[in-house]
């Protein structure tokens, strides 16, 4: 077993002067910054576009990707826009400004798609390649932005039930394809991204949510892959139940799915969905993977988690699909939170390597995620994940009995501070890969916290300043990554 390490940054955090990280310049660049500290992987979080709320993980769709991340200066050399135009596009802001890039950026790519050729044949394959998604986000996208951006559920009869799906398609037309335009470009631009990291031995780590937004594409274009009434509203809506962390819960508000149904169809979205993402990640984690032995759901008119139920989940059917679809498919599950012993037996099943977080660790002399605990190497390690505080941030919060047991089991070197002898804790773990979050190495507190869940305002956001890239931060992540050796 070859003992691997990585980062954690998503691409929205990447430095630039477009307002947001974008797939040119500083993408190939941390790339780079990644071979030179002998890392093997960087870990993105999901790339799909984002709506209300910002987060990834409430998206207009699984399978398209943010065009946000588009880079504008690969589209100026590209011809498709004028290097002295765009100037005035520049926003060198230190936090992602989504109010921003939401009035400007589609402006730019409209832009650009005047000058496209859309008759050349990269474009034509892509179109007719990925057709079985990307028609209906592009019809989608265009009536949603047609009606100011409000959910389907509040279209006119024809777009909320698909009804005339001829005449609303040549209604739609020339915006119908802007919208594959941009996904050409997105997908375009990601893959060469892709290609240059993998080219220097660095795997992409992608995140993929359990659950869809209710207001996407994916519950608009199937609707019968959801439990939804005739009115096509949700029945009942993902969540979790209340626990140390949250005394209502969490209301998530996602549809769930209609698992009979798509067990009859042998998962078949399922697998379109995981096909599309080899596309875009070597390893994917899959989020709540708790989710798929059973799933915790609430009434639809409830404004709480509290009152809920346990379901049944889908259990090892999906997974031996998948098995058989996609042989060797590298998938990470997050395992996190209440894990009971039949979840711990389905992870066993798919053979996936489960999650351990450091942070949690030190609540109990006992805990799975203290680093003497970790026996098993099919695991991987963080510090703490996107939704944790980074670990600065953390050291300042936790109480007495934790700090005790930190210090009894991480003794800091010379020249070594709290966040750093973790990371070298993690690193002599016996775990298969370490991956640890960016903000973590460079010792950044309360601004580098990627989300905080169950809040609004100021979540994924963080960006890098455009100076990360020190002699310094390279050689104290190089000589971490030398604990990874056996």
């Amino acid at each position: 077993m070859e003992k691997k390490a990585g980062i954690l940054l998503p691409i929205f955090s990447l430095p630039g002067k477009y307002g947001i990280g974008t797939l040119g310049k500083s993408a190939f660049a941390f790339v780079d910054f990644l071979k030179e500290c002998n890392q093997n992987y960087w870990q993105v979080l999901p790339l799909n576009p984002t709506i209300y709320g910002d987060s990834p993980y409430q998206s207009p769709s699984a399978f398209a990707g943010n065009h946000y991340f588009i880079d504008v200066d690969t589209l100026v050399e590209e011809g498709l826009l004028d290097k002295t135009y765009v100037k005035g596009y520049q926003r060198k802001s230190q936090r992602v400004d989504y109010g921003y890039l939401f009035e400007s950026r589609l402006f730019l790519l409209k832009k650009a798609f005047e000058l496209f050729d859309i008759n050349q044949s990269e474009y034509l394959e892509f179109k007719q390649d990925n057709a079985f998604w990307l028609d209906d986000y592009s019809l989608f996208m265009s009536i949603k932005e047609y009606h100011n951006n409000s959910p389907w559920s509040s279209w006119g009869k024809d777009e909320k039930y698909r009804l005339n799906l001829k005449k609303l398609i040549n209604k739609y037309a020339g915006s119908i394809e802007f919208w594959k335009f941009v996904q050409y470009e997105f997908y375009s631009q990601y893959a060469k991204v892709k290609a240059y990291a993998n080219s220097k031995g660095i795997d992409i780590v992608g995140d993929m949510p359990i659950y869809v937004a209710y207001d996407s594409v994916d519950v608009w274009s199937k609707p019968k892959n959801y439990l939804l009434d005739k009115d096509l509203n949700p029945t009942v809506v993902a969540g979790v139940p209340p626990d140390a962390f949250s005394a209502d819960g969490q209301l998530w508000g996602n549809p769930i799915y209609d698992w009979q149904k798509m067990k009859r169809d042998k998962f078949a979205w399922w697998i379109d969905r995981l096909e599309v993402a080899y596309k875009l990640y070597d390893v994917i984690r899959i989020d709540h993977f708790r989710g798929f032995e059973a799933y915790y759901v609430v009434d639809r008119e409830c404004e709480t988690a509290k009152v809920g139920e346990w379901r049944k989940g889908v259990g090892i059917s999906l997974f031996k699909e998948l098995d058989k679809r996609l042989p060797g498919a590298k998938i990470i599950a997050e395992d996190l939170g209440v894990i009971t012993p039949s979840v711990r037996q389905l992870l066993k099943k798919t053979g996936y390597p489960g999650m351990k977080v450091l942070q949690f660790a030190f609540g109990d002399e006992n805990s799975d995620y203290l680093p003497k605990n970790i026996k098993s190497s099919n695991c991987v390690v963080y510090t703490g994940t996107h939704d944790n505080m980074t670990t600065p941030q953390w050291f300042e919060s936790i109480d007495e009995g934790e700090r005790r047991l930190y210090k009894k089991t991480c003794k800091p070197k010379k020249g070594e501070n709290d966040t750093h002898c973790l990371i070298r804790a993690a690193m002599s773990t016996n775990a298969e890969r370490v991956i640890i979050p960016m903000a973590d190495y460079m010792g950044i507190k309360d601004e580098g916290r990627i989300n905080a869940p169950s809040t609004t305002g100021d979540n994924w956001t963080w960006r890098l300043k455009d100076k990360y890239d020190t002699p310094k931060l390279r050689e104290k992540i190089k000589e971490l990554t030398k604990y990874r050796v056996e």
